[in-house]
């Protein structure tokens, strides 16, 4: 049975890494004492260690014990052999790569389909749609596929930001980056807002946090899901 938090961000502004989450995540890593963390996305290029290292001060106050994939001879056996698995954000571009890569893809879908919780924020969110074309990200390498985990029958876009009405900046917006992807796709997508996320109990999904979510669909008009709300594509 999937058990999954599907979040927009790991930090929102005045908070510390994962804090505004961990109420939440003491219940959803409930009994659980080691996390496998997927350092792969990088963020602003930081090394693997690193990221683990910052993964496992915030999990240490949730009496929880991490441990990055790339400190396992076989990141297969590691993740088949998972208590529970959290996927950090940084570039998603890389972190799709590396999963091709090390031939991690079926296997740690395979598992989280099969009831190991999982834990994904920003670039870890990206990867648990259908495919990570609504990503923010600069594609700084290039991936086998676009395809990804398809934990849920829509796509993320994370860190989703509303046009902010006289505003003089002359680029484009979130939303009309998701209504050019509309021109030749059919997958909807959830804009998430920071300090938003997603719980998945199997095919259950609701949205959680103090803000909406955008919800858009290929022709048709977007729209507000509510907190609290259960999500239906």
């Amino acid at each position: 049975m999937k058990k999954l938090i599907i979040a927009s961000t790991s930090t929102i502004h005045g908070s510390g890494y994962l804090e505004y989450l961990l109420p939440t995540l003491s219940i959803h890593f409930a009994n659980v004492k080691n996390l496998l963390f997927i350092p792969y996305a990088r963020p602003s290029g930081i090394s693997y260690d690193e990221y683990t290292a910052k993964a496992r001060v915030a999990f240490n106050t949730i009496n929880i014990n991490v441990k990055g994939i790339h400190e396992f001879e076989n990141p297969k056996k590691a993740i088949l052999n998972a208590e529970a698995i959290f996927t950090g954000g940084g570039n998603t571009f890389e972190l799709v790569n590396q999963l091709y890569k090390q031939a991690i893809f079926n296997v740690l879908q395979e598992v989280v389909e099969n009831g190991t919780p999982f834990l994904g924020t920003s670039a870890g969110s990206n990867i648990c749609g259908v495919s990570m074309m609504n990503t923010n990200d600069m594609p700084i390498v290039y991936p086998p596929s676009f395809k990804t985990l398809a934990f849920i029958p829509f796509n993320i876009n994370a860190h989703y930001i509303d046009p902010v009405e006289g505003s003089t900046h002359m680029g484009e917006t979130r939303e009309t980056r998701i209504k050019e992807f509309h021109v030749y796709n059919t997958t909807s997508v959830i804009g998430l807002r920071e300090g938003s996320w997603l719980e998945v109990f199997e095919d259950a999904i609701a949205l959680k946090g103090s803000l909406p979510a955008r919800v858009f669909k290929q022709n048709e008009k977007p729209y507000e899901l509510e907190s609290g709300s259960e999500v239906i594509i």
